[in-house]
């Protein structure tokens, strides 16, 4: 299984961006594939996740209302867009499949594999 990361960059605050995750290796459909992020010295955390094959959404408090998780079936892919972006939300953005039961969503170690990372740097 390989996750590939893109979108990363550098954005004003207020600026949006779309991060997404590409995956092959597999057929995905019985997995969940989130978004997490992680700043030096903190633990990475939940973003938003989703089932691979449809149905809920998640995500975290401090996204809500501003970032939107969608499948690309063309590309089977999984896009993160982000909307009015803070500098908070500076970090390393990762994607990830597992398949956590829906209460352990935000739970790293639920994940199997997870991509190499992409760097969001909003300035305020």
């Amino acid at each position: 299984v390989q996750l590939q990361a893109s979108g990363g960059g550098l954005v004003q605050a207020g600026g949006s961006l779309t991060l997404s995750c590409a995956a092959s290796g597999d057929t995905f459909s019985t997995y969940t594939i989130s978004w997490f992020r992680q700043n030096p010295g903190k633990e990475r955390e939940f973003v938003a996740g989703r089932r691979w094959s449809g149905g809920n959404t998640y995500y975290a408090d401090s996204v809500k209302g501003r970032f939107t998780i969608s499948k690309d079936y063309a590309k089977n892919s999984v896009n993160l867009q982000m909307n009015n972006l803070k500098s908070e939300d500076t970090a390393v953005y990762y994607c990830a499949v597992g398949r956590p039961p829906s209460g352990l969503i935000q739970t790293t170690t639920m994940y199997y594999y997870w991509g190499q990372g992409t760097l969001v740097t909003v300035s305020s």
